[in-house]
């Protein structure tokens, strides 16, 4: 093993600026969205202590070697699964677990401290379960069969089905799509054979589409299944907003307005004219859009890529399978997040409420992203490199 590397030239500077970057971004675009008369508070204070809590996160976590994680594991993941049994068996009357949006999926804490979302950090705490799981099965089953694969498929199922059944019954559609989104990675990336992905791909497209075919077209059968006419709503609403465009259309006609107008070079700095409500938080974009025009969000855009570049490039210089799965899974909810984001206010995408990684305002979201963060700058930190290993020769 080489051991002459010090501390400082393990921590992974290049990842810890672009985070740099992203905090700056965030502050700009929330002081320019909380201009219109939809805000009465200064959300800057709120959202720098929130970054400096999550570079705490970060230290923390960082400090932690793979391996502590991998033991702690079940822990790690029964601890999230408690917090969403909570949100789920306390009565909605209670102060501490108070509906916010018809959905039951934040506990309020006391002393106005603030309110904190289980669900933001349980997509972590699902990524390291599923980490373990897979480590697990390979090192039992050395020999890989048709078997064995379907075996680990239901493994990761298993441990899909407590948090994604929390969730739904939030309800929380969007979150619930993260946490797919990071299962079908982890299937991927866990050498499960074709012969078995492929079919359950294609599977779940075609249901997809049947659904959507259903929603436009066969609406009195969705119903018969506890579709309700919003769910119907919201579909019609992302095919055609103008139709909608005084109730569920409403948001995404003015984030198209926003984003257009803001042109090549956009307005300027609180030269925003469209308002948009939640545009501190879910419409982040359109803020960036209209005032930094193209040239803004494209840069937004490709400093994501950056970040999920960096990423992957940590992730294949690992050598251990459990650091891997961990950085894979973590990459899925990211890049996610942000195709769905930023996908959803240029109407590329149905509008699910997911807030922009890093940028958009909130306690929950951006401390359960540094925690993710945590964990790459962990597996970077405490990866050792051999002299005589394949790559050295």
């Amino acid at each position: 093993m080489n051991p002459t590397k010090k501390p400082e030239d393990r921590f992974d500077w290049p990842l810890a600026f672009i985070l740099l970057l992203f905090g700056v971004i965030s502050i700009i675009a929330i002081a320019s969205a909380q201009t219109t008369g939809q805000y009465t508070k200064n959300f800057i204070p709120s959202q720098i202590q929130w970054y400096v809590v999550g570079s705490i996160i970060i230290a923390v976590t960082m400090y932690l070697e793979p391996e502590q994680y991998k033991k702690a594991a079940w822990i790690i993941y029964g601890g999230g699964i408690f917090m969403l049994f909570l949100l789920f068996i306390l009565p909605d009357g209670m102060s501490l677990v108070a509906p916010r949006n018809g959905a039951k999926s934040w506990f309020h804490l006391p002393f106005g401290v603030g309110s904190i979302q289980p669900a933001e950090f349980m997509k972590t705490f699902f990524i390291i379960g599923l980490a373990r799981a897979i480590t697990k099965h390979h090192e039992k089953y050395l020999e890989k069969t048709l078997q064995t694969d379907f075996m680990l498929l239901g493994k990761i199922f298993a441990i899909l089905l407590l948090p994604l059944a929390f969730i739904m019954k939030q309800p929380d559609l969007g979150t619930g799509l993260v946490f797919i989104a990071i299962t079908a990675a982890l299937i991927i990336v866990a050498g499960i054979t074709w012969r078995i992905i492929l079919p359950i791909f294609l599977g779940t497209a075609t249901l997809g589409a049947m659904l959507l075919w259903m929603a436009l077209y066969a609406q009195e059968f969705l119903a018969k299944f506890g579709f309700r006419p919003y769910h119907f709503e919201r579909i019609y609403s992302w095919i055609d907003p103008y139709s909608y465009a005084s109730n569920e259309g409403h948001n995404l006609i003015t984030s198209l307005n926003a984003i257009g107008s803001g042109q090549v070079f956009g307005k300027g700095f609180q030269g925003r004219e469209v308002y948009v409500p939640e545009s501190h938080t879910d419409f982040i974009f359109s803020t960036i859009g209209e005032e930094w025009g193209f040239v803004g969000a494209s840069l937004v855009i490709c400093l994501y890529f950056l970040l999920i570049y960096h990423m992957t490039k940590i992730t294949l210089e690992l050598k251990d399978p459990f650091s891997t799965y961990i950085c894979a899974g973590i990459i899925a909810m990211i890049t996610f997040h942000v195709f769905e984001n930023i996908g959803m206010t240029i109407q590329l995408l149905p509008i699910t409420g997911i807030p922009l990684p890093f940028i958009s305002y909130g306690g929950s979201s951006l401390m359960g992203n540094m925690l993710a963060i945590g964990l790459i700058f962990s597996m970077k930190f405490h990866h050792r490199t051999y002299m005589f290993s394949k790559d050295e020769e």
